[in-house]
């Protein structure tokens, strides 16, 4: 069956127009089409609005449904007998820039010419080229932040309040660094002025170690520890250092995306393995296995989880570390919430049962110690570190490239790891993430036609959504109603990878009485809505 990607990517093509050429021509039309949806369409990952389908198909010249997939009928480019989106023209004017209406979209590169206002004998004769995003960035999303973060954007520049149970950041939402690690910084400030060796100064190195032998990392020296500007720098460093054109690498369906973006954008091909809701949302051993192919090089799991809030057993760990040793894979664990565990569960760092596979651990201190903005990441390189010592050289070359992580931040990771760990007050019966976490768990599942598997770390919970009671198919359209009509901000679950249009991501950290607000907007809101 021929998709409304195909037909979008097949009419662009006859029209010789690229994504951002649609951009352009949309503001032209004060049209709002971001690049981020115009990415969206072409990979398939949504559909847009009717009135987005309309310009579109006007833009193309071809017919809305036969855009949209309705119509079984070949492609051939309709004849422009309305009035036609204005598209910047190739026309040279003296003094100015032209444009006109054609017929004929796309037939010739657009660009934008200006007057050499140095030369008047000359004007019309320079043409400025428009600058245009590396094709590498066609595929890579990141909805966290994408279009429907955009348009709360717009709404706040316009003196709209939105409420934000989109982002895990903690500092909006009261949460505070521990004092003494505020100090310890404004104490070594004057000794963080300079450069730290590359993958970190000694001082947070070591401590990082010493936690890493708490966690019975195998095979790990102070020089297999990098510091990054969080995690989210690492993970790009080591996506880039290994994967080539066309490497596969397995990464779970829903993911946090900056994983399958920094895969994409590295060249290589995210392959989504399905975590299964119906089993507290662990990943499918046989689904990953099928996936697996002589492409594959490597496996990210996510533990404790963002965006559903599971935590992984032990077995299911061995499980994982089993397939990956049969199949000769790398494996990466992104364990930044790894001290945000509840309900007297034990984190469990996959490293410690694969003393004989190569794993990269992330870790760090944005959500523990509530200092996101510090920027402080780190990943530890373990195990059997002869079969990656060629990655492991790519691996530095990168972490030199970049000079070295914040050193303020890194001054404080000593305190941070081995000081006291506020944390842990907020994460029993009667601390702030515990009480929201039970609340918002209650409330959300209360409402007819949501239904939410209990998150046992984190700050995140992946709520579903029946969509045939909502007759719900798209799913930041969902999201966007939501935004316009109650002023909260979620996050769809397009956005984390997962394919059907049946789930949301809230953020559990503003405090009781605001979730109370906001579940109270969300269950009207469900009371009435019906997509379509």
């Amino acid at each position: 069956m021929t998709t409304f990607s195909d037909r979008l990517k097949e009419a662009m093509y006859a029209q010789n127009l690229k994504q951002i050429d649609l951009v352009h021509i949309a503001a032209e039309n004060n049209v709002k089409l971001g690049k981020s949806h115009v990415s969206q369409y072409v990979s398939g990952k949504t559909v847009p609005r009717n009135d987005i389908l309309h310009f579109l198909a006007d833009t193309l010249h071809v017919d809305a449904d036969w855009l949209l997939g309705d119509s079984q009928e070949n492609f051939t480019a309709r004849e422009n007998n309305s009035v036609a989106p204005k598209a910047p023209s190739t026309t040279k004017t003296s003094g100015s820039v032209g444009t006109s209406n054609s017929s004929k979209r796309g037939t010739t590169p657009m660009k934008k010419t200006i007057t050499d206002k140095n030369d008047n004998d000359n004007a019309g004769s320079s043409a400025m080229h428009i600058f245009k995003k590396s094709s590498k960035l066609d595929n890579v999303l990141y909805d966290v932040r994408g279009p429907v973060v955009e348009e709360a954007a717009r709404m706040e520049e316009r003196g709209t309040h939105v409420l934000k149970l989109n982002i895990g950041n903690p500092a909006p939402f009261g949460f505070r660094t521990p004092d003494e690690v505020i100090y310890d910084m404004s104490q070594q400030l004057s000794d963080c002025e300079g450069y730290s060796p590359s993958q970190g100064l000694f001082s947070a190195r070591k401590a990082i170690m010493q936690y890493s032998q708490i966690k019975k990392l195998p095979n790990v020296t102070i020089s297999d520890i990098y510091t990054g500007n969080g995690v989210s720098e690492l993970i790009n460093l080591c996506m880039s250092a290994l994967l080539d054109n066309g490497d596969e690498i397995l990464i779970p369906s829903p993911d946090y995306p900056l994983w399958t973006a920094c895969a994409t954008l590295a060249g290589g091909k995210a392959v989504h393995y399905i975590c299964d809701e119906q089993s507290d949302w662990y990943p499918d051993i046989e689904d990953m296995r099928r996936k697996i192919t002589d492409r594959t090089k490597a496996l990210v799991i996510i533990n404790p989880n963002n965006p559903t809030g599971a935590l992984y057993p032990k077995e299911v760990l061995q499980k994982i570390v089993d397939l990956a040793r049969e199949h000769h894979l790398i494996i990466f664990s992104d364990e930044i919430y790894d001290r945000l565990v509840m309900d007297g569960k034990e984190h469990i760092s996959i490293a410690s049962l694969a003393p004989d596979l190569f794993c990269v651990t992330f870790s760090g201190l944005s959500k523990s110690h509530m200092i996101a903005g510090f920027r402080i990441g780190w990943m530890v390189l373990s195990g059997n570190k002869a079969i990656a010592k060629d990655y492991i050289e790519g691996i530095k070359m990168l972490s030199n490239m970049r000079l070295c992580s914040n050193v303020p931040a890194q001054s404080v990771v000593q305190t941070a790891l081995w000081g006291n760990q506020s944390v842990n007050d907020y994460l029993v019966p009667g601390g702030r993430i515990y009480e929201q976490r039970e609340y918002i768990y209650k409330a959300l599942t209360d409402i007819p036609g949501i239904t939410a598997v209990k998150p046992q770390a984190a700050f995140y919970m992946f709520p579903k959504i029946d969509v045939k009671k909502f007759n719900i198919v798209n799913d930041e359209k969902f999201a966007l109603d939501l935004l316009q009509d109650k002023k909260i901000l979620i996050v769809q679950g397009s956005g984390f990878n997962w394919k059907q249009p049946d789930h949301f991501r809230v953020v559990y950290l503003p405090r009781i009485e605001v979730l109370k607000e906001a579940v109270g907007k969300i269950s009207d809101f469900l009371s009435y809505y019906r997509q379509g």
